[in-house]
C-alpha cells in the first residue's frame, strides 16, 4: 500500500472541540454579519471556550440520521469503527445550531418577522429531524437592551417568540450591535457551550443504553465501538478525564477480540487510534510516565501481530508509524513545557521508526520483486472514500470470518499492494525520520547517537543514488570516528564513500579517500588495500580506475562514462590535497634540529617520511614551505635520483636540509609553513600538503602513547637501525638569536643609592673578539617593562659635574663607544637620580657588529651583551620639626608677636657617612628673633643613626592674618656622600614645613626676675603687662599665697591700662625653702574679655625657679684653709 495510508487521519490528530453550527449570517454582502462572525473566529484566545464554529445555510442539508435500532439479536457487524464518524461529528452534524435574526423589540412588522423566524427555526428543525442537535435563536438588535424586568415589551415579545419558535426562553438570546459587541459574543459563547455540554451528555448516554442489548459472542466489535464513541464524545465535552478511562477501556477490548489474517489490520489500526489517544491525553494531564508505560505495552501487544506473511512490509511500516507518531507527540509535549533527558527523549522514537521503515524496506525488496505487471483491477485503490471501516481491504469490506471470501480476489489483491510498495520512496521515509531523530540527539547532546544515525541517513542517500548528500554527511561524521579512534567504523564509512566517489566521478574525493583506506587507520585486507593501491596509481597516471566492489551495476556504466569524461579533459591536471585532518596513507614528521640557532650556525632541519600502503610508492618532489620564503629554495629535493624518492611500505626515510640564517632576521621566529609532497607527474600531479611540521589526525594521540610508553619502557633507539616512528618529535619553529658576544661587562658601584643624589655606577668593557669589534654602543638606564611611575621618577646622565634635571631620560640609547681592539678595556661613569625610593632593575646593554665566516659565507654579525643590576634606593636622612615656647615647652599654637622656638632634627639613615654643607630656612610668614640666622650644622658629619639639630628663634609679626593656618616655609639642606670627591655636586634636600595655627591675646604679661634666689634672701620679680588691644582693659589681679614664698607687694589690685601701653607691677618674694619651688600664681582677669581665661594669660609667666640654699659667711681664715 502507499505511504500515505499509514499516516493518522486528522480527525483523530486534532483536539476534538464542539461543533456549532451557525444560520442566517451574511458574512459576504452584509457588514454588522461579517462583524460578528469575525468576533466569534478571529483572534481565538487559550481562555475562550472550545468551539468549533462554520456558518451555513438555513436550509442546509445534515446528514440524515439513521433509524434507531430496537434490537440487536441478529445483528452481525462489519466493522469496528467507520471512516467517517469521526469527521461527522466534528465537522457534520452540529451540537447546536443557531439561527441569526435581525428584529427589535420595537419593530414595527414585530407580527410579520416574528412568523418569518418561527418559519426559519422550523426549517432547520426538519433538516435535523431524528438528531438530538439543540436550536437556539440569537436577535440581532441595534439598540443596547434595558435591564431584565424594566423592559415589559420586551418580556412579552420574547415569550411570544419563543412559543412561536417552541423554544425554550434560555434558547433565545439578544445580541446588540454596540461598541462592546467582543463582550457580548464571549457571554453567547459560553451559553452555546452549556448547550452543546448538554447534547454531547445526551449522545454518550444514547451510546451507553445499547449495552444491555449486546452479547460477547458476536457483539466483540460493538463493545469496542461503543466505547469508543463514548470516549471521542467525551473529549467533545471536554471531560478529558472520563475521555482517558473510555478509550483505556476500549484498548482493552481489542485486544480481547478474536485475531486472524483477515481481521489482524483492522485491530492494529484501532489498536493504534486508541493508543494514539491515550498518549495524547496522558501528555496533556502531564503524566508523561503513563504515556511512555502506555506505548511500551501497546508496542508489547502488537509488534508480534505481523499478520499476511506475503505483505509483513505492512507490519513494518504500522510499527513505524507508531513510534513515529509517539515522538511527535512526545516533542509536542516538550514545546509545551515537559522536560526531557538525554535517555529519555523523543529521537529514541524517531530512531526506532527508521529502523522499523529500514525493515520495511528490506522485506519490500524481498518479497515485491516478482516481475508481475499491475492487474487490470484495482482492488487496492485505497483512497479515503474507498473504505467503509478503517483497516479493512477493499476487496472484502465487512468480512469478518476467518477464511477470506474469494482466494483469486484475495490473491490478486496481495499482488497488487506488492506492485505498489516498489512504488513507495523508502529511503525518502527513513532520511525523513532518521533526520528527526538527529535533531533531538543533537538538542539534548547525544553526539555518538547523532553520528550514527547520520552515518545511516548517509546510507540511505548512497541507496538512493544521492551520491553528494551521501558524502557531505559521511564526510561531517568522519571527523568524529577519527577524532575517537573508531578505526572499523571509519573504514566502514571510508568504503561507503569511496564508492560514492567513484559513481560521481569525483576525482578529489576519490584521491582522498584511497589515501586513507590505504593509510594505517585502515582495517581492510592486504588485498582490498592492493586492489585500492593500484586504482590510485591508475587515476594518477590519468586513467580510469576499476569499479568498486557492491556497486550498483546499473550506476558502473554511467560512473565509467563520467570517468572517461573526467581523464579526457584538457584543463588543469594538478590537485591540491591538505591531509592534516585526515590519516594518508604517507605519514610526514618535520623537525629543527634545535628551538634556537645562533646567526653564525646553520639552522638543521629534517624531513622524516613513512609510507603504510602494501607497495612502494615514489614521489617527484618534496619541498618545506618556512615562513620566510626566501629559505624556501634551500629545502627542495628533485626527482634527480629515482632510488631516493621512493619509499618502502613501513621503512621511515629522512631527508636533511641546511641554510644560513640572513642577520636581519635574528630575533625572529622561523616557521614551518608547511610540507609538500608531489604523486604522480605526466598524467596527473596529486600535491599532498601537511600544515606546518607534518602530522595528521591521529599523530597526537599516537605521540601521547609513544610518550608514556618510552617512561614505561625506557628507550632503545640505540639498538635500532632507524628511528621510531613514534617517539619522533615535531619541532615546526626555531628562533634566530644573536651570535654568542665574547666581551666582559662589569659594574662596580656602592650600594645603595640614596635618594636624590647622582648615583655613580662605573662601567669596565675589555674585548675578548680575536678581530675588531666595531661600531660599539651602550644603552644604560632602567631596565623597561617596570612600572611606569619609576620611568618618571628615575633620571640618568653621563655627566657627574651637576645635579641632573627632571628632563633627563630614564633610559640613555645608543651611546657610541668607538671600536675595541682585541683585548682592549674601556671604561665609563653613568650617574643615576633616583627621584623616589625603592628597588630598580638597571640594564646596561653592548652592542658592537663584527666580521664572520659561516659555511664559505662573509657576514657581518651583530652581538650584544646584557648586564642587569638591582639597586635599592634608601632616604638618607628623616627631618623632624618642633615648634617650642621660649620656656622649651611644646607649643600646638603660635600667638602673633610671641617669640617662639622652631627645634630640627636631622636623624641619619645611611649606610654610608653623610657630610651637610649647609642648611638655611626660607620663611613665608615668620620673621626671624636674631639678627641673622645662621646654619648650626655646616661640615657636620653624620654616621648612621646620629642624630644632628640647630634651633631658630622666631617671631610672627602682627600684621599676619591671626586665628588661622599658615605655612610655615622651607628647610634646605646641601649634602652629600662623605666619601664623594670635592668637587661632586651637593645635593640640596627641601623639607616643607609644617603649617602652624595662630592666635591672638588681648593681654600679654612675662615677668623679668633672676635666673635663681636664695633662701631667706629678697627676690624681686617684675611683671610687664601689655595691652594688645584698641580698647582700654580693665586688669584685675590677685597673687595667690604660697608655701615657699613670703611676698610683698600688692595681693589684689584693679587696673586700667590704655591701648598699646604697658603697665609694671613689682613684687619682692623671700623663699623658705630651697630647690624647684613653683612660684606664687598670679591670677588674671579681663572682663571686657570673657572668653580670655587666667589659664591663656597665666602660660607666659614662669611657674618654677631654682632657690639655693642659705651660704654660711667665709671669713679670712677659712679661704687661706682653703
Amino acid at each position: 500500500m502507499a505511504g500515505s495510508q499509514w499516516e493518522l487521519p486528522p480527525e483523530l490528530c486534532c483536539r476534538p472541540m464542539a461543533f456549532v453550527a451557525l444560520t442566517g449570517l451574511d458574512v459576504v454582502y452584509n457588514a454588522v454579519h461579517r462583524a460578528i462572525w469575525d468576533a466569534f473566529c478571529a483572534n481565538r484566545r487559550a481562555d475562550r471556550v472550545p468551539i468549533s464554529f462554520k456558518v451555513l445555510p438555513g436550509d442546509h442539508e445534515y446528514p440524515k440520521c439513521r433509524t434507531k435500532r430496537t434490537s440487536y439479536e441478529w445483528y452481525i457487524p462489519k466493522g469496528i469503527l467507520k471512516t467517517g464518524w469521526m469527521n461527522k461529528h466534528l465537522n457534520l452534524v452540529p451540537a447546536l445550531v443557531v439561527l441569526f435574526y435581525e428584529l427589535d423589540w420595537d419593530d414595527t412588522q414585530w407580527k410579520e418577522k416574528q412568523s418569518e423566524c418561527a418559519t426559519k427555526v422550523e426549517i432547520v428543525r426538519t433538516s435535523l429531524q431524528g438528531r438530538n442537535t439543540k436550536v437556539a435563536v440569537v436577535l440581532i438588535q441595534k439598540k443596547t437592551p434595558l435591564p431584565p424586568g424594566e423592559d415589559l415589551v420586551a418580556s412579552e415579545r420574547a415569550a411570544a417568540l419563543c412559543n412561536a419558535c417552541d423554544l425554550s426562553g434560555k434558547s433565545l438570546f439578544v445580541l446588540p450591535h454596540t461598541d462592546h459587541l467582543v463582550g457580548y459574543i464571549i457571554r453567547l459563547e459560553n451559553a452555546f457551550y452549556e448547550h452543546a455540554q448538554t447534547y454531547y451528555y445526551t449522545e454518550i448516554r444514547r451510546v451507553k443504553s445499547h449495552k444491555e442489548f449486546l452479547n460477547k459472542t458476536t457483539h466483540q466489535l460493538l463493545f469496542v465501538r461503543h466505547q469508543f464513541k463514548i470516549a471521542f464524545f467525551s473529549e467533545l465535552k471536554q471531560d478529558t478525564q472520563n475521555a482517558l478511562k473510555y478509550y483505556r477501556t476500549a484498548y482493552s477490548l481489542v485486544h480481547e477480540l478474536r485475531a486472524h489474517e483477515t481481521n489482524m489490520l483492522e485491530i492494529k489500526t484501532m489498536a493504534g487510534f486508541i493508543n494514539y489517544k491515550i498518549c495524547r491525553l496522558c501528555f496533556q494531564h502531564n503524566t508523561p510516565l503513563d504515556a511512555i508505560a502506555q506505548f511500551r505495552k501497546h508496542i508489547d501487544l502488537c509488534k508480534k501481530k505481523i499478520g499476511s506473511a506475503e505483505l509483513a512490509f505492512e507490519h513494518a511500516a504500522w510499527m513505524s508509524k507508531q513510534f513515529q507518531s509517539f515522538g511527535e507527540l512526545f516533542d509536542e509535549a516538550i514545546k509545551l513545557g515537559l522536560t526531557a533527558i538525554q535517555t529519555q527523549n523523543p529521537g529514541f522514537y524517531y530512531q526506532q521508526a527508521a529502523c522499523y521503515s529500514q525493515d520495511r524496506k528490506q522485506q519490500a525488496q524481498q518479497l515485491c520483486q516478482g516481475g508481475a505487471s499491475h492487474p487490470s483491477t484495482e482492488p487496492s485503490d485505497t483512497q479515503s472514500g474507498g473504505l467503509d471501516f478503517y483497516g479493512q481491504r477493499l476487496w472484502r469490506q465487512g468480512h469478518q470470518s476467518i477464511d477470506p471470501p474469494d482466494a483469486e480476489k484475495e490473491k490478486t489483491g496481495i499482488l497488487a499492494l506488492q506492485i505498489k510498495e516498489r512504488d513507495v520512496p523508502h529511503s525518502e521515509l527513513i532520511i525523513a525520520l532518521l533526520s528527526n531523530a538527529v535533531a533531538q540527539f543533537k538538542k539534548y547532546k547525544c553526539p555518538r547517537m547523532k553520528s550514527h544515525l547520520m552515518v545511516q541517513m548517509g546510507e540511505e542517500y548512497y541507496h538512493a543514488k544521492d551520491y553528494t548528500k551521501a558524502l557531505k554527511l559521511l564526510d561531517y561524521v568522519m571527523c568524529d570516528y577519527r577524532t575517537e579512534r573508531w578505526w572499523g567504523l571509519l573504514t566502514a564509512i571510508l568504503t561507503t564513500a569511496l564508492r560514492c566517489a567513484y559513481l560521481m566521478a569525483s576525482v578529489k574525493d576519490y584521491i582522498i579517500y584511497c589515501m586513507e583506506l590505504l593509510g594505517r587507520a585502515s582495517t581492510l585486507k592486504e588485498e582490498q588495500k592492493s586492489r585500492i593501491e593500484k586504482n590510485l596509481i591508475r587515476v594518477l597516471m590519468n586513467e580510469v580506475p576499476d569499479a568498486e566492489p557492491e556497486c550498483d551495476s546499473s550506476s558502473i556504466s554511467t560512473a565509467r562514462s563520467l570517468w572517461s569524461d573526467r581523464m579526457s579533459l584538457a584543463g588543469s591536471k594538478e590537485l591540491t590535497i591538505e591531509v592534516q585532518d585526515y590519516i594518508p596513507f604517507i605519514q610526514c614528521k618535520a623537525r629543527f634540529q634545535s628551538p634556537s640557532f645562533h646567526v653564525d650556525q646553520p639552522i638543521q632541519l629534517q624531513v622524516f617520511l613513512r609510507a603504510d600502503c602494501p607497495h612502494p610508492v615514489s614521489f617527484n618532489k618534496l619541498a618545506v614551505s618556512l615562513s620566510n620564503q626566501e629559505y624556501n629554495q634551500w629545502c627542495v629535493v628533485e626527482s634527480s635520483d629515482q632510488r631516493n624518492m621512493s619509499l618502502l611500505p613501513g621503512k621511515t626515510k629522512m631527508y636533511n636540509f641546511s641554510f644560513v640564517a640572513k642577520t636581519e632576521d635574528v630575533g625572529k621566529k622561523i616557521e614551518m609553513t608547511g610540507v609538500e609532497l608531489m604523486l604522480g607527474s605526466e598524467g596527473r600531479c596529486v600535491f599532498v600538503s601537511w600544515r606546518g611540521a607534518g602530522g595528521d589526525a591521529a599523530s597526537a594521540h599516537e605521540a601521547l602513547q609513544a610518550g608514556r610508553s618510552s617512561r614505561q619502557w625506557g628507550r632503545c633507539m640505540e639498538a635500532r637501525q632507524e628511528p621510531d616512528w613514534d617517539s619522533l618529535s615535531m619541532q615546526h619553529s626555531t628562533m634566530i638569536i644573536s651570535r654568542v658576544p665574547k666581551i666582559s661587562v662589569q659594574l662596580g658601584h656602592q650600594p645603595p643609592a640614596l635618594n636624590n643624589e647622582m648615583y655613580c655606577i662605573n662601567l669596565t668593557i675589555q674585548s675578548q673578539e680575536q678581530g675588531i669589534a666595531t661600531d660599539v654602543k651602550l644603552t644604560a638606564g632602567l631596565k623597561p617593562g617596570q612600572d611606569a611611575n619609576l620611568s618618571q621618577t628615575t633620571h640618568v646622565t653621563l655627566d657627574g659635574s651637576k645635579v641632573c634635571d627632571d628632563a633627563a631620560p630614564a633610559l640613555l640609547p645608543d651611546v657610541p663607544l668607538g671600536d675595541l681592539k682585541p683585548g682592549e678595556k674601556l671604561e665609563k661613569c653613568v650617574y643615576v637620580k633616583c627621584v623616589s625610593t625603592g628597588p630598580r632593575v638597571f640594564l646596561f646593554h653592548v652592542a658592537y657588529s663584527i666580521d664572520t665566516t659561516v659555511e664559505g659565507r662573509q657576514i657581518v654579525c651583530k652581538c650584544h651583551k646584557d648586564e642587569t643590576v638591582t639597586i635599592e634606593t634608601v632616604v638618607p636622612f628623616e627631618v623632624s620639626v618642633k615648634f617650642l615656647s621660649t620656656k622649651f615647652e611644646p607649643l600646638d599654637r603660635l600667638v602673633v608677636d610671641i617669640p617662639f622656638l622652631l627645634m630640627t632634627d636631622i636623624l641619619s639613615s645611611s649606610p654610608w657617612p653623610l657630610l651637610l654643607d649647609s642648611s638655611s630656612l626660607q620663611l613665608l610668614t615668620m620673621t626671624s628673633n636674631t639678627p641673622q640666622l645662621q646654619s648650626q650644622l655646616q661640615e657636620v658629619v653624620l654616621q648612621t643613626g646620629e642624630c644632628a639639630s640647630e634651633c631658630f628663634c622666631l617671631r610672627c609679626p602682627s600684621q599676619a592674618n591671626s586665628n588661622s593656618t599658615v605655612a610655615t616655609g622651607q628647610y634646605l639642606i646641601s649634602w652629600r656622600r662623605q666619601s664623594s670627591s670635592a668637587d661632586s655636586p651637593l645635593i640640596q634636600t627641601t623639607v616643607t614645613l609644617p603649617h602652624v595655627i595662630l592666635e591672638s591675646v588681648p593681654l600679654y604679661i612675662h615677668a623679668e626676675l633672676p635666673s635663681f634666689g636664695r633662701v631667706r634672701e629678697s627676690l624681686s620679680v617684675r611683671y610687664h603687662i601689655e595691652n594688645r588691644t584698641a580698647l582700654v582693659q580693665e586688669v584685675e589681679m590677685a597673687v595667690e599665697p604660697s608655701d615657699a614664698f613670703m611676698f610683698s607687694g600688692l595681693k589684689q589690685v584693679r587696673l586700667r591700662i590704655l591701648p598699646g601701653s604697658e603697665q609694671q607691677m613689682l613684687y619682692n618674694y623671700y623663699p623658705l625653702m630651697a630647690g624647684y619651688q613653683t612660684l606664687p600664681q598670679l591670677n588674671i582677669s579681663l572682663p571686657r574679655c570673657p572668653t580670655t581665661n587666667t589659664h591663656t594669660l597665666r602660660r607666659f609667666l614662669p611657674h618654677r625657679i631654682f632657690v639655693k640654699p642659705q651660704g654660711r659667711q667665709l671669713d679670712d681664715a677659712s679661704i687661706a684653709a682653703a
